[in-house]
C-alpha cells in the first residue's frame, strides 16, 4: 500500500490533530522506536515501551484517530519525525518496532544493519519459543542506510516486524482498549528481546 503522506511536514500540515509523538530519553545508548504505533501499526508503542521500561529510551510516532491510522504511515526511510531524528541521532543501538500488515501467521521477521543486535535477538527468540522467519522478498530486510533504525551515531540498528497473528496473541484484542489488557505471550516477548539487548 502506497504511503500518503512522503514525509512527516506533509502529514503534519494536512492532519495535525491526528497523532501524538511520545518520547522519554534516558541515561543509555539504546533507543527503542515505534515509528508507527498507536492505531497505525497496533500494538508496536505497547511493546516499544514495554522493552524500553525505564533502562532505554522510547519513542512512539502514534495514530489517535477512531479509525483509517494507517493513512498516517510514512515508510521507514522516508521517517523524519524531528523528535525521533534527534533522539537516535545520538544513539548506538536503535530497535525499531514494527507490525507486518500482511501476514495472518505468528511469525517475527529481523532486519537491519546492526547484525550483532539481529543475531542475539534471533538467538534469544527462538530459544524462548517464538518463531523467526527470514524475508522472502529482498529489499525488506531494512539493510538501506536511510531506514529509521539505521539512522543512529553507527549507521546501524535493527527492526523488528510482527505478524497481526503474533500481536493479537500479545493482547486481548488490537483494539485501543484491548491494548490496555497485555496477555502472557507479551511478557515473554518484551523479556525476551531484552535478554539479548543486555
Amino acid at each position: 500500500m502506497r504511503d500518503k503522506y512522503a514525509n512527516f511536514a506533509e502529514l503534519k500540515k494536512s492532519e495535525p490533530q491526528s497523532y501524538r509523538i511520545r518520547s522519554t530519553p534516558a541515561k543509555s545508548v539504546t533507543v527503542i522506536i515505534a515509528p508507527h504505533g498507536g492505531g497505525t501499526e497496533p500494538g508496536t508503542s505497547e511493546i516499544a515501551e514495554a522493552i524500553a521500561g525505564k533502562d532505554y529510551s522510547f519513542y512512539a510516532f502514534e495514530g489517535i484517530k477512531n479509525d483509517g491510522n494507517r493513512s498516517l504511515h510514512i515508510t521507514t526511510t522516508h521517517f523524519d519525525e524531528p523528535t525521533c531524528l534527534a533522539l537516535i541521532s545520538k544513539a548506538d543501538r536503535v530497535v525499531a518496532i514494527h507490525g507486518e500488515e500482511e501476514e495472518e501467521g505468528e511469525a517475527i521477521y529481523l532486519g537491519g544493519r546492526d547484525e550483532a543486535c539481529i543475531n542475539r535477538m534471533r538467538e534469544t527468540l527462538v530459544r524462548h519459543g517464538f518463531r523467526v522467519e527470514k524475508r522472502a522478498k529482498p529489499g525488506l530486510e531494512g539493510i538501506e542506510p536511510m531506514n529509521i533504525c539505521n539512522r543512529n551515531k553507527v549507521g546501524a540498528g535493527a527492526q523488528i516486524e510482527l505478524t497481526n497473528g503474533y500481536r493479537r496473541s500479545f493482547f486481548r484484542s488490537l483494539s485501543r482498549a484491548g491494548r490496555n489488557e497485555p496477555q502472557p505471550r507479551f511478557y515473554e516477548f518484551v523479556n525476551a528481546i531484552r535478554e539479548a539487548l543486555q
